[in-house]
């Protein structure tokens, strides 16, 4: 059991007769999250890795929004269109979001470990107006890509007014676009509305978030993991602990961050979480006042769990989901934690286990994890400019995850793998089809086929067989060039970290990558 302190709820059974949608017809997420708060109330408090602290209000965050959402208008923004972003953790970050939707734009975050090739191709297929970056990113923007790029900081923003009226939106209009990577073709964008924070009930079940407290997560601001970590808890009052880190996760410098601050509610990964472990008397060196703490992104392992239990007297509680649909399911600390497991259905959420015919399955049987279709505001809009993608997997009466599970006789559910060819990696979710074809660029480089393999820390990492072209002879320097390669080109995280060369590569009679033997052969290995 955790021995997180009393929360609002006494059972899940309470917590789901409780839970009611409440989605008003016109609804804007800034409006919401940012100007709703009492002008002198604490925002933010931000520190990067410099050690420099700021503190912000919600009245200073206010103005700062309303310059942006200015600012973007002067430069021909209009309602719909998509704003790109590449842009560190700070609070002019969170105000150009926030400006953004007052607009009636679409947000696109991305993050500043893509490659050349995962920026082009994220603000090309968008069909973004403007990118937004600051100095340090600016040299690595094609400008042709775009109408404007305009670089965050004070002079951009000098001239704008501080008054800026929120545009109408209804609950259904666009606001936000992810970007996910599948097992075919490039990343796709998913396309949320203004409704979709308002199904991220884990904030309440799980978080618990109170008004006034410290909030931190530990995601980046370009996946849905990392976004709504920030304004979720903002909704409900609370206070955001930013650390603005150079480089790699570092634990040590993670844990003094959260000590300093005495931060009481935290949505960290697992890998984050490993990483910590290998602290001693991380208890004893860094003291904490967690009251909450929550993990996601992909499973959490029991070990993990009584690390962070034995250090800080707190049980972790997982919970699952994915872009398209999260949260679905989580472990409440209202309820018995069965570690390793995902916990139950999100009160609100209906979601079942079922087979290829999508029946329900029984206690212990393997099956995928379904949510059924539009039946919270979370769902999605569609896929980004793909009418075809968006009616085959969102039309139906369920939402197929593609993850594999089972649940017990108490309604725990267990995960079980992915069914498809996803890698999560870290909790990012790696397609095998943008690293093949980024290998294929390699001229040393003749076919490459990309599994999971088994990695303590990370839980998976990419690795690629690759089969060379003629003249090109199997080296570990010619190893780390193809990782290099795939690293500028695609992602700072979506590259091989290993390579193993081989003669050729296992293919069905149609000449398909049978992925599968692969992915078992390095299963096997791995044991």
């Amino acid at each position: 059991m955790s021995s997180n302190t009393e929360t609002r709820f006494k059972s899940y059974e309470e917590a789901c007769a409780q839970q009611r949608w409440d989605v008003p017809e016109r609804y804007n997420i800034a409006a919401d999250v940012c100007d709703k708060h009492p002008r002198g109330k604490l925002a933010m408090i931000h520190e990067d890795f410099l050690g420099n602290v700021r503190r912000v209000t919600w009245g200073e965050l206010q103005d700062l929004s309303n310059r942006c959402a200015n600012t973007l208008v002067a430069h021909g923004v209009e309602r719909g269109d998509r704003v790109a972003m590449l842009l560190p953790p700070a609070p002019e970050t969170a105000a150009a979001f926030l400006g953004t939707w007052k607009v009636g734009a679409i947000l696109l975050s991305m993050s500043v470990l893509y490659g050349d090739e995962g920026i082009r191709h994220r603000v090309t297929d968008s069909q973004a107006k403007v990118l937004v970056t600051n100095a340090a990113n600016a040299d690595r923007i094609e400008r042709s890509l775009v109408d404007e790029v305009l670089i965050l900081d004070d002079e951009l923003l000098s001239g704008a007014s501080t008054e800026f009226d929120c545009v109408d939106t209804a609950a259904d209009d666009p606001a936000q676009l992810y970007y996910s990577s599948g097992t075919t073709g490039l990343a796709k964008g998913i396309l949320h509305a203004h409704r979709y924070i308002l199904g991220h009930n884990e904030f309440v079940y799980c978080h618990d978030v109170r008004d006034g407290e410290l909030f931190h997560g530990m995601g980046e601001w370009a996946w849905a993991a990392g976004i709504c970590p920030v304004i979720g808890p903002w909704r409900y009052g609370a206070v955001q602990a930013v650390y603005q880190r150079e480089g790699g996760f570092d634990p040590a410098k993670q844990l003094d961050f959260l000590s300093r601050n005495e931060v009481t509610n935290v949505f960290g990964t697992p890998t984050a979480i490993r990483s910590m472990m290998s602290i001693s008397n991380a208890g004893t060196r860094y003291p904490q006042r967690f009251r909450i703490v929550c993990s996601a992104g992909e499973p959490l392992n029991p070990e993990a769990i009584r690390w962070f239990r034995d250090q800080y007297g707190v049980t972790v509680l997982d919970y699952y989901g994915l872009t398209e649909s999260y949260p679905l399911c989580g472990n409440f600390p209202f309820m018995e934690v069965r570690e390793g497991s995902m916990g139950k259905p999100m009160p609100g959420w209906e979601v079942a286990i079922l087979d290829e015919d999508e029946r329900p399955l029984s206690a212990g049987e393997r099956g995928e994890i379904c949510l059924k279709a539009r039946t919270n505001p979370h769902y999605p809009l569609g896929y980004w400019n793909r009418p075809e993608d968006s009616v085959e997997v969102f039309d139906g009466d369920w939402f197929h995850t593609k993850d594999a599970a089972s649940f017990d006789e108490d309604g725990y559910y267990w995960y079980e793998g992915r069914a498809d060819d996803v890698i999560i990696s870290a909790g990012y979710r790696i397609g095998p089809f943008e690293v093949e074809s980024a290998c294929l660029e390699h001229p040393a480089v003749a076919e490459a086929a990309v599994v999971a393999s088994p990695d303590e820390r990370r839980g998976n990492v990419v690795k690629a067989f690759v089969v060379l072209a003629a003249g090109s002879e199997p080296s570990a320097e010619l190893a780390e060039d193809i990782k290099a390669y795939v690293r500028d080109h695609l992602s700072a995280y979506a590259y091989p970290r290993l390579i193993e060369f081989v003669p050729d590569l296992p293919k069905t009679l149609t000449g398909k990558i049978r992925r599968i033997e692969l992915r078992q052969q390095e299963l096997a290995q791995k044991k």
